[in-house]
């Protein structure tokens, strides 16, 4: 069993995804490049997606039909323009685009080690963009460790 070490090291880096509407964006490689270049070796990287209408989950990367099943469900589950909703000051999928983020989450953790972020064989992080319309969305990465 190893031995619990101190965090020595702490680095942040904001970026910015443009998205294109509705739909899901990976983003595993630029986080990797960000806990390469923290210098942290071993530790953890929290993702934090700053937005109430977009969100961050780990899933598989390797088929893109996976993508698609996923906002097949969440078109059912949470479908534009339920009469259910009140808020929609931004139009039809504002307050579905708060619900899924709040089902979805708006921050992961992801352990590090030797420099990577340790993720299985098919799992990628990525950004759910629940609106309609393109946005910029801003993702602070904060790794930690020694």
């Amino acid at each position: 069993m190893s031995r619990a070490q101190p965090v020595q090291h702490v680095a942040q880096t904001t970026f910015t995804v443009h998205t294109r509407g509705r739909s899901l964006s990976e983003v595993t490689d630029r986080i990797a490049e960000i806990v390469s270049a923290s210098g942290v070796s071993t530790g953890i990287a929290h993702v934090f997606v700053q937005h109430t209408s977009a969100s961050l989950l780990i899933g598989e990367n390797a088929d893109p039909t996976v993508v698609d099943d996923l906002e097949r469900f969440f078109a059912r589950l949470v479908p534009d323009g339920d009469p259910l909703f009140r808020h929609r000051d931004e139009g039809p999928d504002d307050m579905p685009a708060h619900v899924r983020s709040v089902l979805t989450g708006v921050s992961l953790s992801v352990p590090v080690h030797n420099g990577k972020p340790l993720l299985g064989t098919w799992q990628g992080v990525f950004l759910y963009e629940h609106r309609h319309e393109a946005h910029q969305r801003k993702i602070t990465v904060t790794v930690s460790g020694h």
